[in-house]
């Protein structure tokens, strides 16, 4: 019996390992074919399978299905969250917004006025004295010169309703159980309750098992998929399934989030002291006021939290309103506490955004967090979706291979690590008005790992309580109008300090266009500029100021915007940005040219290779304004190629750059644009020597080694 008992125990062993050997195998199979040929096999198998319906798997969702992906969502919360959570937009996720079928226009219609959130505001209680505030609009920021979109103001959860009304309109629906434990997941759907237990990879697919509860009941389901995007949040499931770590700075602060509603605070706020976030010191409480939207009066209170001392437990509604009151100078009829959450601030990065052979994808939160200064998060988890889809659909369709994926780490993770960086900058600078007031974050950190490591040990916790308030109330004391007034000396010095910190530019930011709009990808589905032109290989450190944007026509960066009329049209009044002329329905690349012979002579080569790869690509030819009449046209010099279209540039004024001026180019040269707006390639003049071989090893290069002898 021994002997069989170690031999059974051998053969098990072996079976293991082969099993693994052959897992390992299959991915490597699956990564070096294309996959398109395998969904026309098994239409049970979903191509991409998204966990999370937050805003980043909504939008993806959205994209993908625009690009002709089929897919869909698993989302393990029953109902969707009214919590407001995320609301500053940033530009570069509007321009996003503005190919999701009128979503930018959406947001611009429902979102407060302007003049009601563009302060920050400063004081010692919303009815009390103004400390300060700072107008974080400039003209610029309206006046559509660098972007064809202005920057929103809009609650997550609003947001994530325009986007599912979308999601319906192209066909989705929302399920929960709805007797998916008898049926296969078909595309188009968003299942409520279902919750990712395992992943498991085999020889042609994902197999992720999911459960909810039926009829009382716990069910599990396996679902199928070739490509799993874990878009589940700062927690995600999806990563800790398969055990990518997070890197970076943890438990930066501990805050309890309130979320509550007061027609009579929005009111007042709305004809007194209009503004999106206050911040509030003063003797009985400091807090940080978001207010959402001051018309429908909801607001966001933040307040520190110090557990163990502090039990989340003690938060109850009562408790809330009276920290409202506090911070508000006075009692409200109408407060209606809706939620109250605690959250622990971060700013961390994946080690890695893929597992599996590339065919397991992070993105949004789950690949990064950071602190809600500047409004990186949720914005940033927007242009992964916006750099992901399109590599997806082109996998899907078989235009490239599955190595494309290797460039959504090498792009998006770069930016994340950079604007992680500047969000602690910016989450540092929100800390300088406290400390200039005496009351440094740092020390109330430093007192409450004081009393943890030290009378934390032998005290009763009630006690520990007592102290800990005891300590910071002190510390508050410097508020009072006795100390905080200009005939004080200490107060005066305190004041002046604040001010300084005003006019200098060093409080908490809310804009950064360089940044917004002017992040670069080094290295990916791009060809970089030859012998070290143009900007350095690594960007330049955050600095934490508002830094305006620059255009750029460097590979990797985003293509600048300028107003065109489409010919022959060129005497209307209707105009477009240039990138509208990037398609959102489907994977498709825009190589811009001049009207002059030698670029028509690389448009013919582009196109030509273009077809030979089964690539689309439309040709855009900037007519130069002033210079352009009625018989401009490129057929005659394109033909038989159809795919173009003729634009002339519209300057605002006679002093204004020109296109190939705003790029920094003449002329002569020619630029390539990936399907997510971003440059892929540029030539500065004319190409010389072969000009379709030297197009197919762009092409080859962009879409991940596919060359054609």
């Amino acid at each position: 019996m021994r002997v069989l008992d170690i031999t059974r125990r051998r053969l098990n062993t072996f079976f293991h390992i082969k099993s693994i050997i052959h897992r390992k195998v299959s991915c490597d199979y699956i990564q070096k074919r294309e996959l398109s040929s395998n969904y026309s096999k098994n239409d049970s198998i979903l191509p991409v399978l998204i966990v999370g319906a937050g805003p980043v798997g909504l939008v993806l969702s959205v994209l993908l299905t625009k690009l002709g992906v089929k897919c869909a969502v698993l989302e393990k919360s029953i109902t969707f969250s009214k919590h407001p959570q995320a609301h500053f937009i940033n530009n570069r996720s509007m321009e996003v917004f503005r190919k999701l079928d009128g979503l930018a226009e959406e947001i611009q219609r429902f979102q407060p006025p302007v003049e009601l959130w563009r302060k920050f505001i400063y004081c010692t209680s919303l009815t009390g004295s103004t400390i300060g505030s700072v107008d974080h609009m400039q003209t610029e920021d309206f006046d559509q010169i660098v972007s064809p979109v202005s920057v929103a103001h809009f609650s997550q959860y609003k947001l994530n309703g325009l986007l599912l009304k979308q999601l319906e309109t192209i066909g989705f629906t929302i399920r929960s159980d709805d007797g998916l434990d008898h049926r296969p997941l078909g595309e188009r759907e968003i299942l409520m309750g279902h919750n990712c237990i395992s992943v498991d990879a085999t020889d042609n697919f994902i197999n992720v098992t999911t459960s909810f509860v039926k009829e009382g009941k716990r069910i599990t389901k396996h679902i199928p998929c070739s490509f799993l995007v874990g878009a589940d949040g700062a927690g995600s499931t999806v990563r800790n399934l398969v055990g990518i770590e997070m890197r970076g700075e943890k438990d930066l602060q501990k805050l309890v989030s309130i979320h509550f509603c007061s027609h009579e605070l929005g009111q007042y706020l709305m004809y007194e002291k209009p503004g999106m976030l206050f911040f509030i010191f003063n003797t009985e409480a400091i807090g940080v006021l978001v207010a959402h939207d001051l018309k429908q009066g909801e607001f966001v209170l933040q307040i520190p939290f110090y557990p163990p001392q502090h039990n989340f437990e003690d938060f109850t509604s009562e408790t809330c309103k009276r920290l409202i009151f506090k911070l508000v100078g006075r009692e409200l009829s109408d407060v209606n506490v809706v939620d109250i959450k605690p959250w622990v601030m971060h700013a961390e990065v994946a080690e890695k955004y893929l597992a599996c052979e590339d065919r397991i994808i992070l993105a949004g939160d789950a690949a990064h967090r950071f602190p809600p200064a500047g409004g990186f998060g949720m914005n940033t988890g927007i242009q992964d979706a916006h750099n992901l889809a399109w590599k997806l659909a082109a996998i899907v369709k078989g235009i490239t291979p599955m190595s494309i994926l290797s460039t959504y780490e090498m792009e998006r993770r770069p930016i994340a690590l950079f604007n992680s960086a500047l969000s602690i900058q910016n989450f540092q600078a929100a800390m300088a008005v406290p400390a200039a007031l005496g009351l440094a974050p740092t020390i109330a950190n430093s007192v409450h790992q004081a009393i943890n490591s030290t009378v934390g040990t032998i005290l009763p916790p009630g006690i520990q309580k007592t102290l800990l308030d005891g300590i910071f109330s002190l510390g508050r004391a410097q508020l009072s109008d006795f100390v905080l007034n200009e005939n004080n000396p200490l107060g005066s010095s305190r004041l002046a300090k604040v001010r300084h910190i005003f006019e200098e530019g060093k409080s908490l930011q809310l804009q950064f266009p360089a940044e917004d709009l002017g992040f670069r990808y080094r290295e990916g589905a791009l060809i970089p500029e030859p012998n070290g032109e143009g900007v350095p290989n690594k960007p330049e450190p955050p600095t934490g100021r508002r830094q305006e944007y620059i255009p750029s026509a460097d590979p990797g960066s985003r293509l600048p915007h300028m107003n065109v009329r489409v010919l022959p049209d060129f005497t209307g009044e209707a105009t477009i940005s240039t990138l509208d002329l990037i398609s959102g329905d489907k994977v498709e690349f825009l190589l811009i040219i001049a009207p002059i012979d030698s670029s028509y002579r690389l448009a013919h080569a582009v196109l030509y290779v273009a077809k030979e790869l089964d690539v689309l690509v439309k040709v855009c030819v900037i007519w130069p304004d002033g210079l352009v009449n009625g018989d401009a046209r490129s057929k005659d010099s394109l033909v038989p190629w159809e795919n173009y279209v003729d634009v002339v540039e519209v300057r605002r004024t006679s002093n204004s750059s020109s296109w190939w001026g705003l790029c920094k180019m003449t002329h002569m040269g020619a630029i390539l644009v990936r399907p997510d707006d971003h440059i892929a390639w540029r030539v500065k003049s004319a190409v010389v020597g072969d000009i379709r071989l030297e197009m197919k090893r762009v092409f080859s290069a962009i879409l991940g080694n596919r060359i054609i002898v």
